[in-house]
């Protein structure tokens, strides 16, 4: 009899071992199914923040009237917009290691750089007045006139974004385009666009002027 008891309670010690493991698996999976409901909502926020904050960016080219709302909007806050809101357009189509060339862009209701920045024509050299938060962006655009070599092109906007381009062998006109963007603090700082070429390599290249540039406007 004690015998059976022993056998009794062993089977009984093992049902109650495979329904904890059942238990403990089902918990686990609902666990990892939270987790991946949870990582997918934060990355769905992280890209709504990315979109809205891209949605902001306004043609950089302003070519013709006809397109001046695409800078000022017809919103009433429309002057608020502008006043916070800088664009410079490359004015060299030459790659070589040096400040870059940059200027604002005319339109009918006055200039691409808004009346809260500063821009040196002589240095180059762009300055937000107010400290705040900007999105800042790099817009490059690059053709090759005939049997261009490979090479990397970098622009830096001070210390605060790099973005490079990876050119490749290019024999055609097929245009080669990178845009990089950041996030960043600025309180103050004169900020000077800085291009680097590798020696000699990228010099049937160049740079298409009417889409290259940089702007930043004011987040918070």
């Amino acid at each position: 009899m004690s015998h059976q008891d022993k056998a009794m309670d062993v089977e009984s010690l093992q049902k109650s071992g495979r329904r904890r493991g059942s238990c403990l698996d089902v918990f686990l999976v609902v666990s990892i199914m939270f987790l991946l409901v949870a990582v997918t909502a934060l990355a769905g926020g992280g890209v709504m923040v990315v979109m809205n904050l891209r949605s902001e960016l306004v043609t950089p080219r302003i070519s013709s009237d006809s397109k001046t709302s695409e800078l000022i909007g017809d919103q009433p806050d429309s002057a608020y917009k502008t006043q916070n809101f800088a664009y410079l357009e490359a004015t060299s189509s030459t790659l070589q290691t040096s400040t870059m060339q940059l200027a604002p862009v005319d339109y009918a209701a006055g200039k691409s750089v808004g009346s809260k920045f500063e821009f040196d024509k002589d240095t180059h050299w762009l300055k937000a007045k107010q400290v705040g938060t900007y999105f800042i962006y790099i817009n490059l655009n690059l053709t090759c006139n005939y049997q261009c070599n490979a090479g990397l092109l970098s622009v830096s906007l001070g210390d605060k974004l790099t973005c490079e381009v990876e050119l490749p062998v290019h024999a055609d006109t097929t245009p080669v385009s990178r845009k990089c963007w950041t996030v960043s603090w600025l309180d103050g700082q004169k900020l000077l666009t800085q291009m680097t070429v590798p020696k000699g390599d990228l010099q049937n290249w160049r740079l298409e002027l009417q889409s290259s540039g940089i702007g930043m406007f004011l987040v918070d």
